[in-house]
């Protein structure tokens, strides 16, 4: 047997790369000084938390032991006192010091660690992307030290950064122009108007992802001259590839309606729950991305929000044509309802929906909350030439008849099928023993048992939790 020792280190390297499992990494580079060594050159990244107590120290092993760490995520999800002190500023002097390679850093539930730290951070000249998720002690002048230092931030997200209240290291990285990345989610001081301060940074982003935290809604005012600025401002958006927007509110001829019409690369878009989006934004949307591969809807009802009693503004089959009639790429449809959503007002019908199936390659298609969709939309889905996965969620209308149906749909592969008051175990007895499907997954739905979906697919998973219904 050839000796470990007689291995080119090449060889040796390339087995190494291949064991991607923390744990068996672990094991092997234990088994001889040879590979000990090389799992430390070797090593590129790094997740660490609640385990590091003291946590400078075992910060301080860890650098010291992996020199060539690139990417380190430090999460303390779960953290309570008694595991021990958090990692705090001087945990961030460390890595800045220790780790000269260091370019993607995430750091989640470390409540420790304030606007010193991250001016600490400001030193690593390679930091590219950086994720801050529950830091409350974060401010904006903190954000801006680091954005000042580090030049080359092509990712930021920000989430539930609660006391992120200025927005000048926005205005600093627009003016910078390496941000390709921005992810601002439930950070209660930053509306849809900052976003304005971008300004020539809009050129090279690729994806945005906005959310407001609809519970703590800071309402800012639109001055004149606000507004004017979004007008006359020219937002570059031509490179934008990805573009999600949760609880907006979208007004016309400022802030994020200026976004929408702006787009002319558009590969994936996601809407859930903005207030004003118009048919038009979505038909111009529409004829200016013809690249567009996903989109996504979540409508909100009259009932969910109240400013709709008054201004019923809401997308219809006239958005879904459009989309049909201008964007042949598109392979993933996802359509949903908020809850309180009623038969009759809703928004998007089964015609509409059908046009997109009918005209476009979709492979992907998700309906939730989606009453209009019956079993006669299951009987188009008989043709639907392309389609691989469907997803029903809480689709009330469609009965066994319809459900049977799935055993004659051409390309079908993967269905999920969850809170569906209209279907039970007859509905599947046409996939038992077909193995038609890949995969199935059945959540809570009151009339299909565990039995019953033994056999419909050549995997196969069960939930049922009723509680949703009371």
């Amino acid at each position: 047997m050839m000796l470990i020792d007689n291995i080119p280190d090449h060889i040796l390297w390339d087995i190494l790369s291949r064991v991607e499992k923390t744990i068996d990494r672990n094991s092997l580079s234990l088994t001889c000084k040879r590979l000990y060594q090389l799992d430390n050159s070797q090593r590129n990244s790094l997740r660490v938390g609640c385990g590091m107590d003291p946590a400078d120290e075992a910060l301080t092993c860890l650098c010291s032991r992996f020199r060539n760490l690139s990417k380190i995520e430090i999460t303390y999800s779960g953290w309570m006192s008694k595991l021990g002190k958090q990692l705090d500023d001087k945990g961030l002097l460390l890595l800045a010091n220790q780790c000269p390679c260091l370019c993607d850093l995430a750091l989640s539930y470390c409540t420790f660690i304030t606007d010193v730290g991250l001016r600490y951070l400001a030193s690593c000249s390679k930091l590219s992307s950086l994720r801050l998720n529950f830091t409350p002690r974060i401010t904006g002048c903190g954000i801006l030290s680091l954005v000042v230092g580090c030049k080359n931030l092509s990712r930021l997200h920000l989430i539930r950064c609660l006391n992120v209240s200025s927005v000048e290291w926005l205005e600093y990285l627009g003016k910078l122009g390496t941000l390709e990345d921005l992810s601002i989610k439930n950070c209660r001081a930053i509306g849809e108007g900052d976003l304005i301060k971008l300004g020539p940074g809009w050129q090279k982003l690729k994806r945005l992802q906005f959310e407001v935290d609809p519970n703590y809604r800071y309402m800012k005012v639109y001055d004149r001259l606000s507004v004017d600025r979004w007008q006359k401002q020219h937002v570059a958006c031509e490179n934008m590839l990805e573009l999600s927007l949760v609880n907006c509110i979208i007004s016309s001829g400022r802030g994020l309606a200026c976004v929408l019409g702006k787009c002319r690369n558009l590969e994936k878009v996601h809407l859930d729950m903005c207030v004003g989006v118009r048919d038009f934004d979505i038909i111009c949307l529409s004829q200016r991305s013809s690249n567009l591969k996903s989109v996504s809807f979540r409508v909100p009802s009259d009932f969910s929000l109240p400013s709709l009693v008054n201004n019923p503004l809401r997308l219809t089959d006239e958005s879904l044509d459009a989309l049909a009639e201008n964007c042949s790429k598109l392979e993933s449809v996802r359509i949903s309802f908020s809850d309180g959503e009623f038969p009759s007002s809703s928004s998007f019908t089964l015609s509409g929906i059908l046009c997109l199936i009918q005209k476009c390659p979709v492979r992907q298609l998700a309906l939730d909350h989606v009453y209009s969709f019956n079993d006669v939309g299951m009987e188009a889905l008989c043709s639907a030439e392309y389609l691989e996965s469907l997803e029903l969620v809480r689709c009330q209308e469609i009965s066994d008849e319809g459900l049977q149906l799935v055993s004659q749909f051409p390309r079908l592969r993967v269905l999920h099928i969850s809170k569906c008051l209209g279907v039970s175990d007859d509905g599947l007895k046409p996939l038992v023993g077909s193995f038609k499907l890949d995969s199935l997954a059945v959540e809570d739905c009151p009339q299909i048992s565990e039995r019953g979906v033994q056999g419909a697919a050549k995997s196969v998973s069960f939930r049922l939790d009723l509680s949703w219904m009371y």
